[in-house]
Formats: C-alpha cells, sequence, structure tokens
C-alpha cells in the first residue's frame, strides 16, 4: 500500500470477528463503539514494559510533562505522578541541550525507582542535531515525536526530517509524526492554496488548511518509510484546536491511512472548557473507531498536579466502555430532597479513595477497575441505583428515615445508622473488593447480614 494515495478506511469488530459478521448476543444487548479501525501495531518499549498501540490493543493514555527537562529532580517526579496516575506514555520536551543530557540521568532516576514508563522526546527544530550530539538521550528514549512543519524548509526540511528519521531507525526508535496547525509547514500551504485558487470552484481557505494537515502527516509518512523507515514504526496526528476540524481532519486522515493515529485537542485551555471541548473531539472520533492513543491537553491551573489530564482521558475511555482503569461512582447532582451534603462528601471521599487505591489494586486484585460504586441521596433513585451497581448505599434524603440501606450485588444487604455512616461504607467497600476480586476469590461476594432498623 501507498501511504500517500487515499485508502479506504478498514475496520475490525472490538470482539475480533470480522467487520460486518453477525453480532452475538451480548453484542445485540449492549450497544458499543463503531469498529475499531483496522491500523498497524506499533510497540513502544523500555526495558520489558512494552506498550503496543494500534492492531487490535486497547486505546493507550499518554501526558506530557511541563518541568524544565534539564532538572532532572523535578522531571523524574512528574513523571512518576504521572505514571502512577495511569500514563501509559510520557513525553518529555527535549529543545536544549541541557535537556538532551538530562534525558540519560531521567531514565536512570526512573528505573531507580521502578517506573519503567517509556519516555517520548518532543523535538522541534533542532532535533536532529540534538539527538546526533547526545547519543546517549537518542538511546534513553523510546520514541521521537517530529514534527514535519517545523525542522526546516525547502531542501533543508527534508534534509532535517530525513536525518531524524536515519536516527530513528540506527536506535531502533518508533517516532510519531505529529503534524499542528499552529507550526504547519507553510510552504506546502501557500503551495495547496495556490492550487485550490486555480480550481473552477475553490474550496474555503477552512478545508485547504485541513488538507494541508492531512497531506502533511500523510506524505511525511511515506517519505519516512522510502528512506527505510518500517511502516510498523510510524504513528500519526495532526492536532487542531477547533473541535469540528479535529473531527474532520482525523476522519480524512484515517481514509488515507493505516498508521495508529494520536488523537488530542492541542491548546485545548483550562478548566472545564478544556475538557468538554477534549471530550467532545475525541468522544466522536473514539465512537466511530478512530483512535489509538489519546491525550487529553489541559492547561493547569498555577501549582495544580499535571495528573488531571491523565484522569480525564481515562474518563473518556470508561466512560465510552472501551477501557477500565479504575471503580466507577455514580452519584445524584442533588435536589431539595438533599439538602444535606453528606452523600456529596462520601461520593467524593470513596471516589478519590478508590482512585488512590489503583497502583496497588491493578495487581492484586484483577477486574477490580471494572467495579460500579453507587452513592445515592435519597429514596427516589437511591435503591435502584444502587441494585444496578455492584455495592451501593441509599443516604437519608431529608426527612426520611435516619437510615441508608447498602445494596450488594443488586441484593439489600444489610442497614447503616449513626454517625460513622461514611466510615462503615468504605470499610464494607474494601471488604467487597477483597471478596470479589483477590485472587482466588470466588464468583460472587456472599451478602452481609442485615443490620435491624
Amino acid at each position: 500500500m501507498n501511504p500517500s494515495e487515499p485508502q479506504p478506511v478498514r475496520f475490525v469488530a472490538r470482539d475480533g470477528r470480522a467487520a460486518g459478521s453477525p453480532p452475538d448476543a451480548a453484542a445485540e444487548a449492549a450497544p458499543a463503539a463503531a469498529p475499531r479501525r483496522a491500523a498497524r501495531r506499533v510497540e513502544v518499549r523500555w526495558g520489558r514494559t512494552c506498550v503496543a498501540v494500534g492492531g487490535a490493543e486497547p486505546v493507550v493514555v499518554q501526558s506530557m510533562t511541563n518541568t524544565d527537562t534539564a532538572d532532572v529532580a523535578a522531571t523524574i517526579a512528574q513523571v512518576e505522578e504521572l505514571a502512577l496516575a495511569g500514563s501509559e506514555l510520557v513525553r518529555i520536551t527535549v529543545n536544549t541541550i541541557e535537556a538532551a543530557r538530562a534525558v540519560g540521568p531521567i531514565r536512570a532516576g526512573l528505573d531507580a525507582r521502578g517506573v519503567s514508563v517509556p519516555l517520548i522526546g518532543d523535538f522541534h527544530y533542532n532535533g536532529h542535531r540534538l539527538l546526533t550530539q547526545v547519543p546517549e538521550c537518542a538511546a534513553a528514549l523510546s520514541k521521537y515525536r517530529i514534527n514535519p512543519g517545523n525542522v526546516g524548509s525547502g531542501a533543508r526540511r527534508d534534509d532535517n526530517f530525513l536525518q531524524l528519521i536515519e536516527l530513528a531507525c540506527r536506535h531502533d526508535k518508533p517516532v510519531r509524526i505529529g503534524v499542528n496547525w499552529g507550526s504547519l509547514d507553510q510552504q506546502l500551504l501557500a503551495r495547496l492554496m495556490d492550487e485550490n485558487s486555480r480550481l473552477a470552484v475553490p474550496r474555503d481557505a477552512a478545508a485547504v488548511l485541513r488538507e494541508a494537515l492531512v497531506r502533511s502527516a500523510v506524505d511525511s509518512a511515506a517519505q519516512a518509510v522510502a528512506a527505510g523507515m518500517a511502516p510498523e514504526r510510524i504513528c500519526l496526528s495532526a492536532k487542531v484546536s477547533g473541535v469540528q476540524d479535529l473531527i474532520a481532519v482525523y476522519r480524512e486522515l484515517a481514509r488515507r491511512c493505516d498508521y495508529p493515529l494520536h488523537l488530542g485537542l492541542t491548546e485545548a485551555g483550562m478548566g472545564s472548557k478544556g475538557i468538554v471541548s477534549s471530550t467532545a473531539a475525541l468522544a466522536i472520533l473514539l465512537q466511530e473507531g478512530i483512535g489509538d492513543t489519546i491525550r487529553v491537553s489541559l492547561t493547569p491551573q498555577p501549582g495544580e498536579t499535571r495528573t488531571r489530564e491523565v484522569v480525564v482521558a481515562q474518563e473518556i475511555l470508561q466512560s465510552l466502555g472501551l477501557r477500565a482503569f479504575a471503580p466507577m461512582v455514580a452519584a445524584c447532582p442533588g435536589c431539595g430532597r438533599t439538602t444535606s451534603t453528606v452523600f456529596q462528601e462520601l461520593a467524593e471521599k470513596i471516589q478519590s479513595h478508590l482512585r488512590a487505591q489503583m497502583p496497588q489494586w491493578r495487581a492484586r486484585y484483577p477486574g477490580v477497575a471494572s467495579m460500579k460504586v453507587a452513592v445515592m441521596g435519597c429514596v427516589v433513585n437511591g435503591p435502584g441505583e444502587s441494585r444496578h451497581a455492584d455495592i451501593g448505599i441509599s443516604l437519608p434524603g431529608t426527612g426520611e428515615s435516619p437510615v441508608a440501606p447498602v445494596y450488594i450485588d443488586g441484593a439489600h444487604a444489610l442497614t447503616l445508622k449513626g454517625e460513622a455512616i461514611a466510615e462503615q461504607f468504605q470499610s464494607l467497600v474494601e471488604e467487597y473488593v477483597l471478596r470479589r476480586y483477590a485472587s482466588g476469590a470466588a464468583d460472587g461476594v456472599a451478602a452481609l447480614p442485615a443490620v435491624s432498623t
């Protein structure tokens, strides 16, 4: 297949069936995302850790540090924090000779702490020089991110880009060819604008810009393959900051190639704006089976932990039913029946506790990430929602009896009352995890004895 030529989008079923084959009864019972777009499988390795992107592998979550990479201690600490939060790949900026020289010590420091997350080097403008001057950096990274829009112009652009590809081949590293509309190859864009102006019915400028993004990514990949890089060592991305533009670009990129695609809305913004925009764009593409790795590029508040973008990315995938990272807590929004804040405080406490336990629980309790917990505030939907969860509690609303029935595996198991309901329920959740998910645990959880009300 010639990656530079338009290609049909091919899909494979998420459960391994051939696309278009009759679904089984379980698939008919529960709506799911579209079959996954068929993509090549790219392996990103460090030591014994292998993160596979594309193919039939789950969608991968990645993030990026915002420390000065030359600050070895700070970068090690943030990479470890991101990895513990669930980031499966972590990208670091390599923009100066000092940063390049720090990559080896950063990798060694992470290894000493038992943090084997692969590191991606983010290169712009001078990556070809840095990787040549500091071979230890080239060896310590697991993948290189190359932006073809800012490695030079004209013949110099080709020379610098091909030097980066040659270095990646020499060190046996995969690459992400990442195009960004903020740093698009201006010569390519100007050429496409000229071609468009000569059409009988020219397209609008936004459409030409989107075409330039797609063309830059696909043509650069073809150039890398022609230079000797295996197609199975290439991922692509084409980032923009507009939701509709991102959807349009990735649909076309998915149609034209079979490389794994990294999704992300660049410059998404701060707080709820960044979360909503990223979710709107990524969820649509993922629902259509497009996307093999994602990052939610949130602008953090001053002093805010970088891990928020990891949590949001995980929750997008888990909400779509594509992966499970941590037990999900269902909680009602509250209304005039729930003037007490007890259920809000308990829901937050339980959710924070469950996520904090996941680094240890993943290995000790297989399957626990799929657990569903309900913390409800009154009798209207409380008992019903709690029955749908693995374990749930219906707290008393305003004017209701001061008791809290607990439901386990769909059945009323016991009733809590008194001043220590929150602590008792947290203990019950811990006990449920141990009973159901510990190695060798029997299927299901025996109901706890009911407490008289």
